[in-house]
């Protein structure tokens, strides 16, 4: 090997998976040369505006368009009369639920445009098209929209009661579209009733908005000649997307319908979705025969992107006089809005494995409710499910310690899974391949300095403050639970110059996939990392895709690229061997060269492509070109693990919460790059804390009118409510699939959510608080302290 050879092959191995390799696609992005749907014009493009209902349960009179179409610049006012004469059908949801006598839940009718009906406010009732968007804002205030205002019903608690308001009458008149349960009910009822001691907590997940820096959108377009439409959308699944607005929406075949999906700004599971504004823009570019496009405004974004979370539970612990858990159960109301979008039943049902947390509970039961309500559809957001898990579990574990006198860790330690127990049946739903809790938790314990807090207490109590910490243990499902629907695709293609290709099925949305997926290329192929170009997001152009969801983006396309990249290697040994006149089982592969075993004779595998495209170079019998396709179905599910510890200093005057240190000791498996990683968890933790302290989505109790519109009434987490987000590494290999990799991108949102709460209760228990719901804004934990302070003056 020449000193330029050896120089690149350095260079390589720091490429490869396991360095820090900083962003690739960074550059482009913070310059203003990301292309996002906004940046991509179309020649002749119009703009739809939908109106939008201000009532969230009122019956449809009448629509008069009139004045609308007559406006200037206006192209065409459509309604939900025109949609049904159109055929255009309906959105379905993917997830098959159960009443409680074992029927099918009903699957109400989710058109486009409301028909009749409206039920949440903001609801499409028309879409105006024009030659401006301007033209377009005018004209829908001229929509005439005659309405007969019904009683509406905001939460699901409300929603079961008799009487209450039901969303789709006849078809769910108790508003409970499914009940799911899962575990053992007989056993877990008997643990209770051998229990020395049982802990029970009511509590609420807020409701929260994903509100990602790039709000949703979709450029439409139809092409007569190949009757073909192309939909241009910041999606996160598009090929799945494509299947179900073509086949279920539109009623045509997925090849007649292409989506490109180009820079997308943030998706963390709401844009995983069809909407309704994505069939909307299409069926108007059909009908004008010109490209119709749609931006949603921030404001608009509140009234119609699917929200999240929104559960009601009552988690009890039994446990042994000695603090050993005996059993768990669970019972949650979902609300579920007013529709089943795509993947509504999902979260509250699917990641339910994640109760049993990182211990050996022997008896655990879960009864969800799903439950109408006139409220926008809901939807995964980051963890989807598995945060709520982990809260229910951590949080009543705090209480259960507090209320038998047993330390918090020490509560903990009694009941871990240990390492050698490993692969462990949950005896659930999960089977965890790897992971060492203990190990976890003793490094977190030491590095979060959690001997040396009673000292950082009474330092803060000397200054008037409260200080609380806690120490929670976190762990999700990831790369799953979809068996056999979990497939991921990649294909990798070389060019006559050398140059490399990567069609992947994942889709980016900031977390860095042309980075990761350009580091496996290295590790596999050698190839020299400037010379990989990598290519997501288009129908057309990536032959089959599964998307990017649930953490698994790295694993299973991971898998895809290794399987791919084996099968170019098995070519390129034989063009090699012809190359170097050697027999294809005597030529070694090593770093990206041929080496004919035995000799000095080597050949880069760039060479070999580039050579695949010379006309004379091999027999003519041999197909030219280099490239392979693979994909696969990942094995199992993979399970991240780990251990939050938040520390926090409470103002008793203004109940202003402050976070003063924050550490995650995190075991993702093999570690693609660790920088990205660290940013996965610290954007995991933001998203959680960001929940926990502030964030909410709330309705009028009466009238189910959306309350927090603006971001001057949803707060979103700022720089300066974050600490330095401290993140240790406790590695251990998944067995579950051949790279070792476990999920990150949601871990950091799964040990937030408790890790916060937990730190304000903590902070607040010397007062007598024994809990607190989120979001724990500063009024909410001033007016806990005035209560219990009252509390205290009267006993």
């Amino acid at each position: 090997m020449n000193d330029v050879d050896m120089a690149a092959t350095t260079g390589m191995e720091r490429a490869g998976i396991g360095h820090s390799v900083p962003r690739s696609e960074d550059l482009r992005l913070i310059t203003g040369r990301g292309r996002y749907v906004d940046d991509i014009a179309a020649a002749r493009e119009t703009w739809m505006v939908v109106v939008r209902s201000p009532h969230a349960a009122a019956r449809i009179l009448s629509v008069d368009t009139a004045e609308a179409a007559a406006h200037p610049g206006v192209l065409a006012v459509l309604t939900g009369a025109e949609l049904i004469a159109d055929g255009v059908g309906t959105l379905h949801t993917m997830v098959q639920r159960h009443k409680r006598d074992g029927s099918p839940m009903e699957r109400p009718p989710y058109h486009p445009l409301a028909v009749e009906q409206v039920r949440f406010a903001g609801e499409g009732v028309a879409v105006v098209v024009a030659e401006t968007r301007a033209a377009a804002t005018d004209a829908a205030d001229l929509v005439m929209v005659e309405y007969e205002e019904i009683d509406a019903v905001g939460n699901a608690d409300a929603a079961v009661q008799e009487g209450a308001p039901a969303v789709w009458p006849g078809l769910a008149d108790d508003n409970v579209s499914f009940v799911f349960a899962v575990g053992d009910a007989e056993r877990v009822e008997a643990a209770f009733a051998a229990a020395d001691h049982v802990t029970t907590l009511d509590f609420r997940i807020s409701r929260v908005s994903a509100n990602p820096i790039e709000p949703r959108n979709a450029l439409g377009s139809y092409d007569p000649v190949e009757e073909r439409y192309t939909l241009t959308a910041g999606v996160q699944i598009p090929h799945k997307i494509r299947s179900e607005i073509a086949e279920n929406t539109l009623g045509i075949a997925p090849s007649r319908l292409r989506i490109i999906a180009p820079d997308v700004g943030g998706a963390f599971g709401m844009k995983g979705s069809p909407f309704p504004e994505h069939i909307l823009v299409l069926w108007a570019a059909k009908r004008l025969g010109r490209p119709v496009r749609w931006t949603a405004t921030r404001s608009e974004s509140f009234l119609s992107d699917f929200h999240a979370r929104d559960n009601h539970s009552t988690v009890s612990l039994a446990l042994d006089k000695s603090g050993r858990f005996l059993g768990l159960k669970v019972r949650t109301l979902a609300n579920l809005g007013a529709y089943l979008a795509f993947n509504t039943p999902h979260s509250p049902t699917n990641n339910l494995g994640g109760l049993s947390g990182v211990y050996t509970t022997p008896a655990i039961h879960a009864e969800v409710q799903g439950v109408f309500t006139h409220t926008q559809p809901t939807a995964p957001y980051r963890g989807a499910g598995r945060p709520e898990a982990t809260y229910a579990i951590e949080r009543v574990i705090d209480l259960a310690a507090a209320e038998m006198g047993i330390d918090r860790v020490e509560l903990r330690r009694r009941n871990l899974i240990p390492a050698d127990a490993m692969p462990y049946d949950t005896g659930f739903l999960f089977v965890y391949d790897t992971g060492d809790f203990e190990r976890n938790m003793d490094i977190a314990l030491e590095a979060g300095d959690v001997a040396g807090f009673e000292a950082r207490r009474q330092a803060s109590e000397a200054r008037g403050m409260l200080r609380g910490i806690s120490v929670v243990n976190a762990i999700e499902i990831a790369g799953g639970p979809f068996r056999n629907t979990n497939e991921e695709g990649a294909e990798i293609r070389f060019d006559s110059g050398g140059g490399v290709t990567l069609l992947m099925g994942t889709q980016n949305h900031g977390q860095g996939h042309e980075t990761a997926f350009r580091q496996m290329a290295v590790e596999f192929l050698g190839v020299r990392p400037e010379s990989v170009r990598v290519v997501s997001g288009d129908t057309d152009l990536v032959r089959h895709g599964r998307g990017t969801f649930g953490s698994r983006s790295v694993m299973a396309g991971g898998l895809a690229l290794r399987r791919a990249a084996d099968k170019v290697i098995a070519r390129a040994r034989d063009l090699a061997a012809h190359l170097l006149e050697a027999e294809p089982e005597t030529v070694e592969f090593d770093a990206g060269s041929f080496r004919a075993r035995g000799t000095n004779r080597t050949v880069r595998i760039e060479e070999v492509a580039r050579a695949s495209y010379i006309r004379g170079r091999f027999p003519t019998d041999w197909d030219m070109g280099l490239g392979s396709e693979a994909i696969v179905v990942p094995p199992e599910a993979n399970f991240p693990n780990g251990v939050h510890v938040c520390e926090v200093e409470v103002d008793p005057g203004t109940g202003r919460v402050a976070i003063v240190s924050y550490l995650v000791v995190d075991d993702v498996g093999t570690v693609v790059n660790p920088m990205l990683t660290k940013g996965q968890i610290h954007g995991g933790v933001a998203q959680g804390v960001g929940q926990a302290a502030g964030e909410e989505v709330v309705y009028d109790s009466g009238t189910a009118q959306l309350l927090t519109g603006s971001f001057m009434d949803y707060p979103m987490p700022r720089a300066s409510d974050l600490p330095m987000i401290g993140v240790i590494s406790n590695a251990v290999p998944s067995t579950s699939n051949a790279l070792g990799i476990k999920g990150a991108g949601e871990a950091g949102t799964v040990g937030a959510l408790p890790a916060y709460m937990n730190a304000v209760i903590h902070a607040l228990s010397p007062l007598g608080v024994r809990h607190l719901d989120m979001p724990a804004t500063p009024f909410r934990v001033w007016q806990a302290i005035r209560q219990a302070q009252r509390d205290g003056a009267g006993s």
